[in-house]
């Protein structure tokens, strides 16, 4: 954006900003005021505020949101390891493995799905942002310590699975809303930076999780990392701040609604079409991320599935979803060597990763001139992810079970046949529907 671009954005939260000061008795549409809900209180200077797409303050916001999308995605995305070390190590060895499947995919699944309800919650309560941060970090922090002593699998779904991802959500959702105040033209390449820190904490965490169950075991790397959470995590909530001043109710005041009168891009057919891409590319996504280290460590070492895991979370940084179908179909279909699960898990991964950072951009464009509902409309289309998550790995844990049973000779290793095609199929089903959300997208792209 040019300076007289920024100069001109600034004066206008500015202006937005003094005439909300001077509305502050009133409970009209707004209902906040920045001093004093006396119409006769004294208005102080304009506060200049940072410039839009840019500058120290903009990145910095960046940097810390995608630190702390790397501590909540990074980890979940992780469970994999956890996973292949529950089912082949007391107390939890002799458990059903659908259960133990179930805790990551909890997790996961509440993680997505949270977004649209605090997304209601701070439309209504948006003094409340940072407050919502820091109580997502204690519940976070405190299940996971928890569940490190957990010896049934109950508990570890309640604590590992609903309490981490309830945490997690709380902590991450509110920065990501905030998006939409520090950036506008550059909101796509913002969205991006902040949602690599997903792959590159899924492309370490899993390395560093891996030595920590071998050197210490389950309950003290869970330990271990609560406290860890809890330092970077603090940090990270600290250093990410409202570009805006942010907006105080006095008694009596109206609040917004808990839901707006008005959402327009519902009625649009580029978010549906966009929302059933998205719904398809996660139910083929997660099976993979679920299973990956488990088929990995088959094949050859627990290492090995380390390493493949870490792959492809990392690889989640760039992609498209067409080859993705291919590389389901063929290259994990007929693995069956270390080599060929590595280059799956970089070619699935890579280019099935491209969706969460279209996310803000397709809401961006679904919402038209209604840009104050993103925060609506990518909470929307992040839920169908947390109902994939959940079906997903559900529907390829029966395929597993029945892929042990019977045999498609060369192809689908290890029972693992079924699951292939199903991802696969998912896979191909979404690289269709990406043809739609091209003839369906808004012939004039507000976002760049």
């Amino acid at each position: 954006m040019d300076s007289s671009t920024t100069t001109a954005s600034t004066r206008f939260y500015e202006d937005a900003y003094e005439m909300s000061t001077a509305r502050g008795s009133r409970s009209g549409e707004l209902g906040l005021t920045a001093h004093s809900s006396r119409s006769d209180a004294p208005l102080s200077a304009p506060q200049v505020l940072p410039p839009v797409d840019g500058g120290r303050d903009a990145w910095v916001f960046c940097f810390w949101n995608f630190i702390l999308e790397a501590l909540v995605w990074g980890f979940a995305f992780s469970y994999g390891i956890f996973q292949a070390y529950y089912t082949s190590h007391p107390p939890f060895s002799q458990v059903s493995h659908l259960a133990i499947a179930a805790v990551g995919p909890t997790t996961i699944a509440i993680q997505y799905g949270e977004g649209l309800v605090l997304a209601f919650f701070l439309g209504r309560y948006p003094d409340l942002f940072k407050q919502t941060m820091w109580a997502g970090l204690a519940i976070s922090t405190t299940s996971l310590f928890l569940s490190g002593f957990a010896k049934r699998v109950e508990l570890l779904i309640l604590l590992q699975g609903i309490g981490l991802g309830v945490g997690g959500g709380m902590m991450s959702w509110p920065g990501l809303f905030m998006t939409n105040e520090w950036f506008a033209r550059r909101k796509g390449l913002a969205s991006g930076i902040i949602f690599a820190g997903s792959g590159i904490g899924g492309f370490i965490f899993p390395l560093i999780v891996n030595q920590l169950l071998g050197k210490v075991g389950l309950g003290w790397t869970l330990r271990i990392w609560a406290v860890f959470m809890m330092l970077a995590g603090g940090m990270s909530v600290r250093g990410i701040r409202h570009r805006t001043p942010v907006p105080k109710f006095s008694t009596g005041q109206l609040r917004p609604k808990w839901i707006p009168a008005r959402l327009p891009y519902l009625k649009r057919g580029f978010f549906w079409v966009f929302s059933a891409a998205t719904l398809l590319q996660a139910m083929s996504y997660f099976p993979v991320s679920l299973y990956i280290a488990v088929f990995a460590e088959t094949v050859s070492s627990p290492l090995s599935a380390t390493i493949v895991l870490s792959l492809f979370n990392c690889s989640d940084v760039v992609g498209q979803i067409i080859i993705g179908a291919m590389s389901a179909f063929l290259l994990w279909g007929f693995a069956d060597t270390l080599p060929r699960v590595f280059a799956f898990a970089i070619v699935f991964g890579g280019l099935s990763g491209g969706f969460s950072s279209a996310a803000f951009t397709a809401s961006s464009e679904s919402v038209g001139p209604n840009q104050e509902q993103v925060t609506f409309a990518i909470s929307s289309i992040i839920f169908v992810k947390g109902v994939a998550a959940i079906i997903g790995p559900v529907i390829s844990g029966i395929l597993l079970q029945a892929g042990r049973s019977t045999s498609l000779g060369k192809y689908g290793k290890f029972g693992f046949g079924p699951v292939e095609l199903f991802v696969g199929s998912c896979a191909a089903a979404s690289s269709m529907t990406s043809v739609a959300v091209a003839f369906t997208r808004p012939k004039t792209s507000l976002i760049i």
